[in-house]
């Protein structure tokens, strides 16, 4: 009622809506201080911070840094289409094409980015920033396409001016200092606000206003300052985990020194695909995740340990830096001689254990998760591995030899049988996995995570229940969404209720989203996850998820509006045009329910599940040579898929 009530005031008064957005704006920012204010006091650091990637993650359009990139003008040919890059007076332009399909200047206006990459913004109407495709190399002096060869098109999700390439949704709070999205789902408009521009120091210092007042009113004392405190290893690595992880944002209000699982629900090595079964980076994952997997990590290994806190460089180049702990001087460290340990292998430690892939056609970046290569695996479950990485021109088989012939029997280690029993997906030894106290916290929630397809199994339920009281709340959260395809089962249901009240917020809305249609949405875990749906409501992924909590609450007529804006919003996604179709068909909407199906089958013409749900709904309704022809489409474009071979089976 509340949420309603809010969109007819500002739906009545927009302005009023705008002016009470700036005032909550500079109330957020009160106890901020700005960069600048800590330059006197901690010169050597703000020296080393203001040149850094993080000083320079975002900012203004400058002509004395972007001149060289727009003078002189040139195109930048991708497929058919061509984007020029040029100036107008003083203003940097793209030239390219619109939402309208017409080819046209747009101003740059903010920058995000330094090196190896730079992607330039441009103000659209709602207060958006839209992230251009065309992007720019300033080592080499090339423009390029983000995207390589994958065209996209005025009108699509992911086009640079869809919201799959919006700033203020997706770029905007790791580029910024204590970013406030603020976004008005009644108007579908931004009103985004930062306290300062760029990674500043308060981004992981958290607000200074207060440190500077007390330091001011306290010169040369000895007395400790009561605004600050050390943050712990965890809080640490948490801090940077919040920008360098893919995870769910569940507030929109991390503030530096408070728990990372409060307020974000890490994305990790699942059946989705995006790491390898070892858990090396295989899409966009950045760095935490891989790190959380890792020997170093379980080891108390963090990011400052390697990284300077305000360069954010390496501490020391080369080896140096690893053999700074695996010289024998520290105990939880193997210690390495590089020499016999490389054999003939040119590259250094990073090389072998920190492989790059390249991410946005320019940015290489290093694995984290300090992989031991195992060509192996590679054989067997097509895991990349560092040494043919290097050595494409050899064999698999070539690795393997010389890996055996190097390391033996010590290439026989767990990290090799846990991403078998990972890939294979075999419930007994991923139950072993969950239950192993020495495994990392992250590796046991992974095992969680793959359980959920036996989790109606006697032996998987038991594991996942006892994981409820895991201390890491990563592992309590991946069991509780484990859980979810046996709550019919009265003591599985009895068991999650309390998890509502787990201290944790990752914790709680997975618990209220396993719970959806009973949780109590005025109750704690029921706000905490409407505040996180509220928070992606700017997004189709967001509308879907609204609409599916709508859905297990039997509210079918609400829930399609949040599918038809799901859908209007990313024209290309089956999951959201077939969902929409069955809440048609659920409603009586037979004709718009099929209407739903055609656009998605023109869309998507070769995605078995369009024509299965058409399958199904025709069936529902009676015409059942129809479902047939349906279902046997689904075949011909996949013959292998089991939900269409069993529809005509029971025909």
């Amino acid at each position: 009622m509340w949420i309603i009530f809010r969109l007819l005031l500002v739906t009545a008064a927009l302005n009023l809506a705008g002016a009470e957005s700036v005032t909550t704006n500079a109330n957020a920012f009160a106890g901020y201080a700005g960069s600048e204010s800590c330059r006197d006091c901690h010169k050597d650091d703000y020296e080393l911070w203001k040149t850094s990637h993080h000083a320079l993650a975002e900012r203004g359009a400058s002509p004395a840094i972007d001149l060289v990139a727009f003078v002189p003008s040139r195109n930048i040919k991708h497929g058919s289409e061509t984007t020029a890059v040029q100036t107008n007076g003083s203003a940097f332009q793209i030239v390219t094409l619109g939402m309208d399909s017409n080819r046209q200047p747009f101003r740059v206006e903010r920058v995000i980015g330094n090196s190896p990459l730079v992607q330039f913004l441009t103000p659209f109407p709602g207060g958006r920033y839209q992230v251009h495709e065309a992007s720019y190399d300033p080592k080499s002096n090339q423009w390029f396409y983000v995207y390589g060869d994958d065209l996209r098109y005025p009108g699509e999700y992911g086009h640079w001016t869809g919201r799959g390439m919006n700033w203020n949704s997706y770029c905007a709070e790791c580029h910024n200092t204590d970013l406030q999205k603020n976004y008005d789902a009644a108007t579908d408009n931004y009103h985004t606000a930062m306290a300062e521009m760029g990674v500043g120091c308060e981004a992981c210092h958290g607000p200074l206003k207060a440190h500077n007042e007390w330091q001011a009113a306290h010169p040369k004392t000895t007395l400790k300052d009561p605004t600050v405190s050390k943050l712990s290893p965890a809080r640490i690595v948490g801090l940077c985990g919040s920008c360098h992880s893919r995870n769910t944002d569940l507030t929109g209000q991390f503030v530096p020194g408070e728990s990372y699982y409060d307020h974000y629900a890490p994305e990790i090595l699942d059946a989705a695909g995006r790491w390898y079964a070892d858990n090396q980076n295989k899409d966009e994952d950045y760095e935490f995740e891989a790190f959380m997997g890792s020997k170093m990590y379980q080891d108390g290994v963090i990011c400052l340990d390697c990284h300077n806190a305000h360069s954010y460089k390496n501490t020391l180049q080369g080896n140096e830096l690893c053999m700074r702990c695996h010289n024998g001087g520290y105990p939880k460290a193997p210690k390495i001689d590089v020499a016999s340990h490389q054999h003939q292998c040119a590259s250094d430690c990073k090389g072998c254990h920190m492989p790059v892939t390249v991410y946005m056609q320019r940015h290489p970046r290093h694995d984290h998760g300090f992989t031991i290569p195992d060509p192996l695996l590679t054989k067997e479950l097509n895991i990349p591995n560092a040494c043919n990485r290097c050595h494409a021109d050899k064999s698999t088989d070539w690795a393997v030899k010389y890996t055996d012939e190097w390391y033996g029997t010590n290439m026989n280690r767990m990290t090799r049988e846990r991403a078998r029993w990972v890939a294979s997906g075999a419930s007994h030894k991923l139950i072993g996995l969950l239950a192993d106290t020495n495994q990392p916290a992250y590796w046991r929630a992974v095992a969680a995570s793959f359980l959920s397809r036996s989790a109606d199994e006697p032996a998987t339920q038991a594991a996942l229940l006892a994981e409820l009281k895991n201390e890491h709340p990563l592992v309590r959260e991946k069991a509780v969404r484990a859980l979810e395809p046996s709550l019919a089962d009265t003591n599985v249901l009895a068991a999650l209720k309390p998890m509502l009240n787990d201290p944790l917020r990752n914790v709680r809305v997975a618990a209220a989203w396993v719970l959806r249609a009973t949780v109590d949405m005025q109750g704690q875990a029921g706000q905490d996850l409407q505040r996180m749906l509220d928070l992606e409501a700017d997004q189709p992924t967001g509308q879907f998820e609204e609409a599916m909590l709508l859905l297990a609450r039997q509210q079918p007529a609400e829930a399609l509006k949040h599918l038809k804006k799901a859908t209007a919003w990313d024209k290309l996604s089956p999951p959201f045009l077939c969902a929409q179709a069955q809440v048609q068909d659920q409603l009586g909407q037979l004709a718009d329910a099929l209407k739903t199906l055609d656009q998605a089958e023109a869309a998507v013409p070769d995605d078995p599940h369009i024509p299965y749900v058409r399958a199904v709904i025709l069936k529902r309704n009676g015409r059942d040579d129809e479902a047939r022809t349906a279902a046997k489409r689904a075949l011909e474009i996949q013959n292998s898929f089991i939900p269409a071979q069993l529809f005509i089976e029971k025909l």
